[in-house]
């Protein structure tokens, strides 16, 4: 099996031996909300990554307004082999980093201080359940970064170095859970 190849991640549903750490709520099923309050949708599902043996993104589904607003997503490929950035019908999900969600535990909702609406509208997305590979994670990081200065992005890049080594793709900020998780 190539490195392309090697899965990273797996949904907890698939998992019979995970389940969410009971220090943490599980969130499957809460709105999710922007850094305006909109809803952008729902936590369908949370993504595993076995070797950190740690939940590193929310699967959302995402609200009808995100779809209908018909952005063309943002990004561009992070290999040759990614093409195609146009989201199709079918594909509603889309992954949030772990690090980018709070929660307010009283109410029952995610949110995130640091993107917008109309970035998750131009985030690509994904069908429900479908295997999520590097090149993806990576496309809607940059995506979710697009916003952050030269110097800033250099920067997260340099902590933890865009590869398929799971022991520092998943120490970037983005993944880092220990960030304020307040109530809003």
């Amino acid at each position: 099996m190539t490195d392309k190849d090697k899965r990273h991640l797996y949904y907890l549903d698939e998992l019979s031996d995970y389940k969410v750490d009971s220090d943490d709520p599980d969130v499957r099923g809460w709105e999710v909300k922007d850094a305006d309050n909109r809803v952008i949708g729902k936590v369908d599902n949370l993504l595993v990554n076995k070797e950190k043996k740690r939940v590193v993104y929310l699967d959302v589904e995402v609200d009808k307004s995100i779809i209908d607003a018909n952005h063309k997503p943002y990004g561009k490929p992070a290999s040759g082999d990614v093409h195609e950035f146009i989201n199709k019908d079918g594909e509603n999900h889309l992954i949030i980093p772990i690090g980018l969600a709070h929660l307010n535990t009283d109410e029952k909702f995610v949110y995130t201080n640091r993107v917008n609406h109309e970035t998750f509208a131009e985030t690509k997305r994904m069908e429900k359940g479908a295997p999520v590979h590097r090149d993806y994670e990576v496309v809607v990081i940059e995506t979710y970064n697009r916003d952050l200065t030269e110097e800033e992005r250099a920067e997260r890049n340099r902590k933890a170095t865009i590869s398929n080594d799971d022991s520092e793709f998943y120490d970037r900020p983005e993944f880092d859970r220990t960030k304020d998780r307040h109530k809003r």
